[in-house]
């Protein structure tokens, strides 16, 4: 475990919890992140009395309400699934499947608003479980506009996966898929993420010059699909670019006040 301040070192006990380990002891947390009995339960203690962390017999943690309740005003205080609402609500009533929003997250994409008019929908993803970063169009429309510094180790920790999708053999053909992405505007991909799906999708923007998130429209493969795909995928570009218009408008915070990454 690498050293940090206290705060980033409790901030890691939340870090263990995944959806293949959803219930953790204190001894394998002990073992993971190498900290001392004392330590750990300091750190315990201060998450279950705030609610980030339950445990039903003292043995075995969960994570806690508390992220329940932050999840509820997450939904009524990100801009991003506010302003997002009617473009999903607008591409599915257009299109019959599922629009959602997608939120870069560190190293990760995660689904955090969407809408269906899909009759059987297919997805793999809900809101919140951690998609694909390799593989799909939504989180490749956010990799092809990070700037190459960011994107690069990405792919090169990623490259498993786009071979295994026919996106690249090798670092600079992956590059060159992502530059075809950034002059087409979208991305599209067939049945990576979900079988028979296509995923069409394009980057959104706040103020700043790398995509927050990317708005995709995925639609079961027909025939009929294949043959609109130029218009949905200029339908979802347009999407993107209205809603990134609206979401660079909630940037405007005195110089003072911005949080500096």
């Amino acid at each position: 475990m690498k050293e940090g301040s206290s705060l980033d070192r409790m901030l890691a006990i939340l870090d263990l919890f995944s959806e293949q380990r959803l219930e953790w002891t204190c001894d394998e947390m002990m073992a993971r992140l190498g900290y001392s009995r004392p330590t750990l339960y300091r750190y315990l203690k201060t998450l279950r009395k705030n609610g980030m962390l339950a445990s039903m017999n003292n043995a075995t943690f969960t994570l806690g309400p508390k992220v329940v309740e932050m999840d509820f005003l997450l939904r009524r205080s990100d801009p991003l699934i506010r302003e997002s609402k009617p473009f999903l609500g607008r591409l599915t009533a257009r299109y019959p499947g599922t629009a959602f929003v997608s939120r870069w997250y560190r190293t990760k994409i995660l689904c955090v608003e969407s809408a269906c008019s899909a009759p059987d929908p297919k997805s793999s993803y809900p809101r919140g479980r951690p998609m694909p970063v390799g593989r799909g169009a939504a989180s490749r429309a956010i990799l092809a506009f990070l700037p190459a510094r960011q994107a690069d180790p990405i792919i090169m920790m990623r490259m498993k996966e786009f071979r295994a999708v026919g996106f690249g053999r090798t670092i600079e053909e992956v590059r060159q898929g992502m530059r075809g992405i950034r002059k087409a505007g979208v991305a599209v991909a067939f049945g990576e993420v979900t079988p028979g799906v296509i995923g069409i999708s394009a980057p959104l923007f706040d103020a700043g010059r790398a995509p927050i998130a990317s708005l995709c429209l995925t639609l079961a493969e027909t025939p009929a699909t294949r043959g609109r795909l130029g218009q949905i995928a200029g339908d979802v570009r347009a999407a993107a670019g209205e809603l990134s218009g609206k979401l660079n408008r909630h940037k405007t915070l005195p110089e003072h006040d911005r949080v500096m990454a």
